[in-house]
């Protein structure tokens, strides 16, 4: 008998979705909500289930009241079905059981794909609940509501969903486009100095590989970020969410397929440097610090110039980071560097570490020279022989 040939098919899909700007989102109002989900079926009363961080309800005492009285306003599109709350923090991906309470909540209440599930907190909470919704009937649509600066500029702009299990950074996790995502104002005025300070990093990480000009402003309002001047914040989230999105849309490689991550700079040693702390340190803070390691490795390689490396520590510094490497012993430092070969299997294939020739370009590098890694994180601890405040 002939052998049959092999059938080949290909297909394109296109996601689209929006960043929303607004304040006082669960105001009765305020219409954005509202009309963002009759968009999807009008004159269709949908079914919502709401996730909220812990830390939001704490520090917005009502919030959980005013979703209740703006869905009761708007009942003829919304069907609100639970109000769940989950712990906030990195804590959320760590525990599979929070997981497991929102595939609860959505199997309980009949959600289905023409339902929503709507998240408001920091990036681990949207992380951990994208992830349930992402594999709950293949895919429930997500709404994500950010309410830090870095997930108002990074964590929830993309694509990618997650927890952590093996004692490694989003072991388990999907690419699910959220169906929107609106950053409101209000949930800034309310964050402490650490979490007001540390979304700012992953502002200077895509000026660092992609704008010039933003790290330029960065720089230029140092102060001004640190001291919570809420019209450069705006101006800060709103630039480094373009960045991000054009990212994802025009690098042309939105699912990660091949090995090249340009805005994972600094994360493979944040990864690592989250996990060795048990989480003491938050996100942002970890990729400040791993993005001075990697930039002092590019100086030491000839990469750089010391003017570029010196101009980005006082950038970092200015705004409030202490960009110290936490490790005490030699085999703290092993454990640091073992994380290099963790994030080439996590990329999968070949190992690409994004490092920068210059401020706003990015340079690749397939291998890492490690004693001249080891020399880098001796001088990073060391800052004050760079001629930094340290």
């Amino acid at each position: 008998m002939k052998p049959f040939s092999p059938i080949e098919q290909s297909f394109k899909i296109a996601f689209n979705y929006k960043l929303h700007f607004t304040e006082s989102l669960f105001s009765v109002k305020n219409a954005m909500f509202k009309d963002i989900v009759m968009g999807y079926r009008s004159g269709t009363r949908v079914k919502v289930v709401f996730v909220v961080d812990d830390g939001v309800e704490e520090h917005h005492p009502s919030i959980l009241g005013d979703i209740s009285s703006y869905c009761k306003t708007h009942s003829e599109t919304l069907e609100l079905t639970t109000l769940l709350t989950v712990p906030g923090g990195e804590t959320s991906k760590n525990d599979h059981g929070n997981v497991d309470r929102v595939l609860k909540a959505i199997n309980d209440n009949h959600i289905c794909r023409h339902s929503f599930v709507v998240v408001i907190g920091g990036g681990a909470v949207i992380d951990m609940a994208g992830y349930a919704a992402a594999i709950a009937h293949r895919g429930i649509k997500l709404i994500r509501i950010p309410t830090t600066v870095l997930s108002q500029n990074d964590a929830a702009v993309g694509v990618k969903n997650g927890i952590n299990t093996f004692g490694k950074k989003n072991f388990l996790g999907t690419f699910a486009p959220p169906y929107a995502i609106i950053n409101d104002l209000r949930f800034l005025t309310t964050l402490e100095r650490r979490d007001w300070i540390a979304g700012i990093s992953e502002a200077v990480k895509v000026a660092l590989i992609k704008d010039s000009n933003f790290f330029d402003y960065i720089e230029q309002n140092a102060a001004k970020l640190r001291d919570r001047d809420m019209e450069c914040m705006q101006y800060l989230i709103y630039r480094c969410a373009q960045i991000h999105m054009q990212h994802i849309a025009e690098g042309g490689d939105p699912f990660e397929n091949g090995s090249s991550r340009p805005l994972d700079f600094g994360h493979w040693a944040a990864h690592k440097l989250e996990d060795m702390t048990a989480y003491g340190i938050r996100h942002g803070e970890a990729v400040a610090i791993g993005m001075v390691l990697d930039m002092t490795y590019a100086f030491l390689m000839g990469l750089i110039e010391k003017t570029v490396l010196l101009r980005a520590i006082t950038v970092l510094e200015q705004v409030g980071f202490d960009l110290r490497l936490p490790l005490k012993s030699t085999k703290e430092i092993d454990k640091l560097l073992a994380g290099i070969e963790e994030f080439r299997e996590h990329l999968g294939g070949q190992l690409t570490i994004t490092l920068i020739s210059g401020i706003g370009e990015k340079h690749d590098v397939h291998e890492i020279d490690l004693p001249k890694m080891r020399e880098a994180v001796n001088m990073q601890n060391n800052l004050a022989q760079l001629g930094a405040h340290g």
